[in-house]
Parts: C-alpha cells; sequence; structure tokens
C-alpha cells in the first residue's frame, strides 16, 4: 500500500512536524466560482481571502491578508524560479521556527500533560460503562435516558476521540502499544480497520490537506442527498454504513489483517449486543439492536457537522500547486469554539485545536490545547490565516449554501505571490 512521502522537522516526534512537500499524482478539476465559504475571523473583521476570478473563470487567485509577497520571477537576481525559492525557504523558516516553539513546550510538559490527561478520560468512559447498561435496566423514563445517554457518550469517546488519538499514535510512546491501542479503538470499538484508517486519515487527509482529488474531505459528501436529508437524517446510518464501508475497504489490505478486522469488528458487536441482553434484560433481539443504534448515534450528527465545517469551504489547492506546510494548513483549516459535550467526546484536537492539530499531529488532545496560545500568537504576529467560526455560523452557512460546498466541485486557489 503506498503511503505518502512526508518530511520531518528537526527535533520533533515522528509525525509532529510532517511535511507536504510531495508532488501527489492526481490532478483536482478546475471549476468556474468563487472560493466558498470564507471564514469570519474572531476579532479580525474583514474576511481573510481577498478573492479574484482569474480571466477564464478557472482557477481563483488569492492573497493572503497582510502577506507580502515577493518579488516577481527573476526581479531581484534574474534567476528564473529565484523568488518562489526564496519564499519557500522563508516558509519553510516559519514552521521550524514553530516546531522550535513547540517543541520547548512539549520537552517541558510532564507524562501526565502528554499523554496522561487524556488516558484518564478514556479510562473514565470505560468505569462509566457499567452504570449506563444498569440504568437501561430500569423501567423508568429518566434513568433510561440517563443509560442511553451514558452510554452514546462513551461509545463516542472511545469511537471517535480514542480511535483518532490511537491513528496519530498519540496516546503512547510505544509504537508496539501503539497498535495495540489502534486495533483495540479503531476495530473493536468503531469497527473499521486500522490500516485503511491509518492510511486515508493520517497518509492521505494529512498529508494533502485541502489538496483536490487527495486529502479535500470530499469522501464526506453525497451529492444526491438534499440539504436537510444530508444534515439533520443521513447522520443517524453512520452506526451502520461504517462497517459497510470497512468492510468494503478490507479488499485492499492483506488477508491476516482482514480476518483480524473481522474478528475484532464480531467481538465489539457481540459484546455490546450480549451485555444489551444480559445486563440491561432487554427481551427482544429487535429491542437490543435498535438500543444499539441509538447509543451509537447519539452525537452521529456533531461528527458529520465536526467534519465538513472545519475544512469544507475553505481553499482548496491543486495538487501540483499547493503552498508550503504552514500556509496549507493555516488557509485550509478551521477552529470550533470550546464545547464541553464535544470536547470530551472528540477531543480538542477535532473541535477547538484542529489547526494546532493539522500543524503537529501526533500531539495528544491536551497538548493541542497546551501549545493553542502559542500557535494562535505565532500565526497572527507573523499576519498568517488563523480560521475560527461558531458551529452555529458554520451550520447557516452550510445550509445557505449547500449546493455550491457540498454538491459542486470546488474551485481551485492559488496564492498570488507565495508559491
Amino acid at each position: 500500500m503506498a503511503s505518502a512521502g512526508r518530511a520531518t522537522e528537526p527535533g520533533l516526534p515522528r509525525e509532529m512536524a510532517m511535511e507536504n512537500g510531495d508532488t501527489a499524482g492526481r490532478r483536482g478539476q478546475q471549476v468556474n466560482g468563487e472560493v466558498s465559504g470564507t471564514p469570519r475571523l474572531r476579532g479580525m473583521g474583514d474576511p481573510l481571502l481577498r478573492d479574484t476570478t482569474a480571466p477564464d473563470g478557472s482557477r481563483t487567485e488569492v492573497m493572503a491578508a497582510g502577506w507580502e509577497p515577493g518579488p516577481a520571477l527573476g526581479d531581484e537576481d534574474g534567476t528564473p524560479g529565484g523568488a518562489p525559492q526564496r519564499t519557500g525557504q522563508q516558509e519553510e523558516a516559519l514552521m521550524t521556527e514553530l516546531s522550535e516553539l513547540v517543541q520547548k513546550v512539549v520537552k517541558s510538559s510532564s507524562w501526565w500533560e502528554r499523554h496522561g490527561v487524556d488516558i484518564s478520560i478514556l479510562a473514565c468512559s470505560f468505569l462509566l460503562l457499567p452504570a449506563g447498561f444498569l440504568c437501561l435496566r430500569s423501567a423508568q423514563t429518566i434513568p433510561f435516558l440517563a443509560g442511553v445517554l451514558t452510554l452514546g457518550v462513551v461509545h463516542h469517546t472511545l469511537t471517535v476521540k480514542g480511535s483518532h488519538l490511537a491513528s496519530h499514535n498519540a496516546l503512547t510512546e510505544s509504537k508496539s502499544w501503539g497498535k495495540v491501542w489502534a486495533i483495540f479503538f479503531i476495530e473493536l470499538c468503531s469497527a473499521f480497520t486500522v490500516e485503511q484508517a491509518t492510511y486515508n486519515h493520517v497518509k492521505i487527509h494529512h498529508g494533502y490537506t485541502n489538496v483536490i482529488g487527495l486529502g479535500d474531505s470530499s469522501t464526506w459528501k453525497l451529492p444526491f442527498l438534499n440539504r436537510y436529508v444530508y444534515m439533520f437524517i443521513a447522520p443517524l446510518a453512520v452506526p451502520i454504513l461504517t462497517p459497510l464501508v470497512a468492510l468494503d475497504l478490507l479488499r485492499n489490505v492483506e488477508w491476516k489483517a482482514a480476518l483480524r478486522t473481522l474478528c475484532c469488528m464480531f467481538l465489539g458487536f457481540y459484546c455490546h449486543y450480549w451485555l444489551l441482553l444480559h445486563v440491561s434484560g432487554f427481551q427482544s433481539p429487535w429491542s437490543a439492536l435498535l438500543c444499539m443504534l441509538l447509543t451509537r448515534s447519539l452525537l452521529a450528527h456533531p461528527y458529520i457537522h465536526v467534519n465538513i465545517f472545519q475544512h469544507i469551504g475553505l481553499p482548496m489547492f491543486a495538487a501540483d500547486r499547493k503552498p508550503k506546510r504552514i500556509h496549507l494548513m493555516s488557509l485550509g483549516v478551521l477552529n470550533l469554539p470550546r464545547n464541553a459535550l464535544l470536547d470530551w467526546s472528540f477531543g480538542h484536537s477535532l473541535i477547538s485545536c484542529h489547526v494546532e492539530h493539522h500543524l503537529f499531529p501526533s500531539l495528544s488532545d491536551n497538548m493541542c490545547l497546551k501549545i493553542k496560545p502559542i500557535v494562535s500568537q505565532y500565526l497572527k504576529q507573523k499576519k498568517l490565516p488563523y480560521n475560527e467560526d461558531t458551529y452555529g455560523s458554520r451550520l447557516r452557512l452550510f445550509l445557505q449554501r449547500y449546493e455550491e460546498l457540498m454538491v459542486h466541485a470546488p474551485p481551485i486557489t492559488e496564492l498570488v505571490g507565495i508559491q
């Protein structure tokens, strides 16, 4: 299985400063139109990007606010390509400088800060499982709903937060234990395959964030559904679609890995089903299956919304014209405000620290939260984008411009004077 090549920032762990300088093998589709859904920046008034459409309408050229582009090709030294080389060196220097600032914070942090906080959240979720299953035994409405809520939050904490951290090996510094946790959270709890989850998320989505045809989040699009069905009804099918997609992807892995995945998926489903029958006291298999669907889809709506809000509608780039890493991530990633329920269930790196997570993907949720002030201050100091918007604002945007954002192919963005 091919993987996206990456260079690494000096002194940082494995993925922490994953470089995206490789040229992808596929070209994105060019379409007419304007850059969609430019977020409003908190405290910065005007939209981040100034958009202009090329004469043929096929591409959109944008310039980051406050960014002073270098001279045109060969303006200073008469050497063709001199300006892009100088600009590329400046961008690499910015990423190196930011990485060094983050490295100091990581080195000065304790194990508890780097891993312990997030492991404790996952452990607490496990400890809540008995209470959730026992509450479902009650014939009274409030205890029963409390059991549904408890099991639903626990399920998403293990399958979203746990699987996400495990896919980046952010739960431990041991590769061996990292593999064990990945199999447990991704295959046993989430009913997916480790190999494909790691490849599609870490190698493709992180390696080619907002690159057309690669990490452009287009896998989340279902153009045949209208906006209300997609945003409010379709998420209920996530618990059913996830294992079906996983089974289809098993064709792309070795038979040993496929067999392991099938066994883990079956064990995870059967344990859940058995506990509902023998601990929660469900009399009918269908009622137990319905309860499984209910708890596993409890937070499916914000799960879908978060995945599309934080990338789709932001600048998208052609594989051969994407900017360097620091511009790619600052332009193509958006943070949502902190939310107690989603921070617990999904993790900071998927909610309020998504920019930080894409810049340093091997850091845990708690460490992403810790470096957030440093990253935001640095990007704003260097007059680079730092995208933030509210959940409600993004929801309104996607409902109002659903066809533009979720049906039609996105326009290709070019950064004038940066590449």
